[in-house]
């Protein structure tokens, strides 16, 4: 209850006292911010995927904007031959305003992309944005098979559907390729499960799904059941080392990180950075408010 209120109240508090927690979980606020931090997890065998912070944008402007960072961002990091790829959130593209306008921005991001041969991922957006995600994905898949994917939150019940429906552009030759993670944003329990032990059971499901049809898994999680469960299926499946990967956030769990680095598999992190960092961070407050407990410690030991 205590974490649930200071979570609650953060939001409040001086941008300087939100950054003491949050500089843990993000880059910085600006290219060279990420590159930097990219360049540190490559030298320990990790690979990234870098993401501009930013969403819900009102106006077309502000996309053209995005987008003109997302080009000089692919360009510096290819420049400095970063091992990584980059995420994209289409509402910061003008997703909920202009559906064409927001592939074409899009669009110019996955080709230049692709002019490296590099990859895109389209993160998965609230329930109102799922059916124009996906129709984003399929029409950008099939301009450039290997150079885009989509992501799927375990906690939403149609996701196993949504994964069937896609396997009609699924080749041998350019296989989906997509990150699984639990699920972040306030559902009603209509759409989404809500508890812990039935998340996990899906999520575990749509892995299973994903193995025995040769769809290319990134497993972000940070769930320790849940990573071991990949390990189960991964046995299983015989599935190659290089037909999967785990995913984990910024900063997260960094012992259990390196404890699967050290098995072996293959781990990507997720770079988040920006000038919106403030709003990023007070939204994953709400969504896990134990952090808050860290933020209040990080006030008065460091503060």
């Amino acid at each position: 209850m205590f974490n649930k209120l200071i979570a609650n109240l953060l939001p409040y508090f001086p941008k300087k006292f939100v950054w003491l927690f949050s500089k843990s979980y993000i880059a910085g606020e600006t290219t060279n911010d990420a590159i930097k931090a990219s360049k540190l997890l490559n030298e320990k065998g990790m690979m990234v995927t870098l993401d501009v912070l930013g969403e819900f944008i009102k106006t077309l402007d502000e996309a053209k904007e995005n987008k003109k960072q997302y080009l000089e961002l692919i360009e510096t990091s290819e420049k400095n031959k970063i091992d990584g790829n980059y995420s994209v959130k289409p509402t910061m593209f003008g997703l909920l305003i202009d559906k064409k306008a927001c592939y074409e921005n899009i669009r110019e991001i996955v080709k230049k992309a692709a002019g490296y041969n590099n990859f895109v991922r389209i993160d998965m957006e609230n329930s109102q944005c799922v059916d124009k995600e996906i129709e984003l994905f399929r029409k950008l898949k099939n301009e450039f098979p290997y150079n885009v994917g989509l992501v799927f939150q375990a906690y939403m019940k149609r996701t196993l559907d949504d994964l069937k429906k896609l396997m009609d552009i699924h080749t041998e030759k350019s296989p989906l390729n997509y990150r699984l993670c639990k699920g972040i944003y306030v559902e009603p329990p209509e759409i989404a499960y809500k508890k812990y032990k039935k998340i996990n059971e899906h999520f575990l499901e749509d892995l299973e799904f994903m193995f025995r049809n040769n769809v290319y898994p990134g497993i972000a999680t940070h769930d320790k059941p849940l990573i071991e469960g990949a390990y189960k299926l991964i046995e299983k499946y015989n599935v190659p080392k290089e037909k999967y990967e785990f995913q984990m956030l910024y900063g997260v769990t960094p012992a259990l990180r390196q404890s699967i680095v050290d098995k072996g598999h293959k781990m990507r992190i997720y770079i988040p950075f920006g000038k919106e960092w403030f709003g990023y961070s007070t939204r994953r407050l709400k969504e896990n408010p134990k952090m808050a407990y860290h933020i209040i410690k990080a006030i008065f030991v460091k503060g």
